[in-house]
């Protein structure tokens, strides 16, 4: 997280313009997507992105007022780095005001801070599972930097994938264009191409048959047998990025598609691994910079297009994945951390760079950390 002028948040209101240009068609669809929970750890920067939290109109005045009695303001950002002794559930109310001071919506969240010593006793083992956001292996590195510190648990991380951006401990099943839908259905085992996985490693043919999806084969074949005490995964900008974002119905009707393959993939993975507490990454904000939609994609992919589905994405990703922690499954909130400035080279839209990286990789070990209490 970047930090300037800080400042302390103790029961104080935050009140910004935030960054113009993320447009609706309606002032009633304003609204605030908001976590349940957000997780940090003690002696571990983190924080939020307050413009991640909605999206707004290109020529209204819009700010947000935030009370909460940890963290520091830096410019749009509300970082934390949590003291000992500060671990436990902390509340955050988050408003959304209009130019005239209205309050349009307001919405609870909680912090939850894990001990920094949470699981320093135990053993773990991790599969992380996403397309090239995983692929490019920063964010598992951090997780991994991170894990190999004091207080943590002895880890390993399973996975067949070991490109060489990763550190010598990180595996995982991350591949650049991936979907849902692809792990469960992608089998071309002979064509190969360097640096690039044609089958999901979770499909498997017996003789003649058609291929199908094993995770208990996979976990078997691949790690003699071993199942995973954490999954993570972080999927959705292949699935639904190519809609027509002023289609409400198409955007729906994508997403829809997209909640079908990754209920057949948790099915799978649950049946095989019933122990395991699986952490779905909310799909990351993108870019805010016009131009790094250009340099990617010229005219056909504006950045107000994807990030009016990718809002929904989230609010979807939400709805369809929250409330089940008895089923094991978690949302992460990776889309409200990173920055849409800081956190991207200037020419790429949905890649992040180091700084941003590492802001889904403190999530997703904060995430974990809590689940170790």
């Amino acid at each position: 997280m970047r930090r300037l002028f800080l400042i302390p948040l103790i029961f104080c209101s935050l009140c910004l313009p935030l960054f113009p240009g993320e447009a609706l068609s309606d002032e009633k669809e304003l609204s605030l997507v908001v976590p349940d929970v957000f997780y940090a750890v003690e002696g571990v920067e983190t924080g939020l992105v307050f413009r991640n939290f909605v999206l707004f109109e290109e020529d209204v005045p819009h700010r947000f007022e935030m009370d909460c009695k940890l963290g520091l303001l830096a410019g749009d950002e509300w970082t934390l780095l949590a003291k000992s002794g500060e671990a436990g559930d902390h509340n955050m109310t988050v408003r959304l005001l209009d130019g005239a001071g209205k309050v349009l919506d307001q919405e609870d969240l909680t912090i939850r801070v894990a001990p920094a010593g949470a699981g320093d006793e135990k053993s773990i083992s991790l599969l992380i599972v996403g397309d090239s956001l995983t692929n490019a292996s920063r964010y598992p590195n951090t997780m991994a930097e991170l894990l190999e510190k004091e207080g943590n648990p002895d880890w390993k991380m399973l996975g067949t994938h070991h490109p060489a951006s990763a550190e010598p401990k990180v595996f995982h099943e991350g591949y650049g264009g991936w979907t849902w839908k692809r792990f469960n259905s992608q089998y071309a085992p002979k064509e190969k191409q360097i640096g690039k996985m044609r089958t999901s490693p979770f499909l498997f043919a017996e003789g003649d048959q058609e291929p199908a999806l094993n995770a208990d084969r996979y976990f078997k074949e691949f790690h003699e047998g071993e199942t995973p005490d954490f999954i993570t995964i972080l999927l959705g900008i292949n699935d639904c990025f190519h809609p027509d974002p002023n289609d409400p119905a198409a955007i729906e009707s994508r997403i829809d598609q997209m909640m079908e393959q990754a209920e057949i993939f948790l099915e799978q993975l649950k049946a095989s691994a019933p122990d395991a507490k699986i952490g779905i990454g909310l799909t990351p904000a993108p870019n805010a910079r016009d131009g790094a939609f250009v340099a990617n994609y010229k005219t056909r992919y504006p950045r107000s297009g994807w990030r009016r589905i990718q809002s929904r994405l989230v609010q979807r990703q939400m709805e369809d994945f929250g409330g089940r922690e008895e089923e094991g499954i978690y949302t992460v909130p990776t889309s409200h951390s990173i920055h849409p400035v800081y956190g991207y080279p200037k020419n790429n839209a949905v890649h992040p760079n180091d700084a941003g990286y590492r802001d889904i990789g403190v999530n997703f070990y904060s995430w974990i950390k809590a689940m170790l209490q």
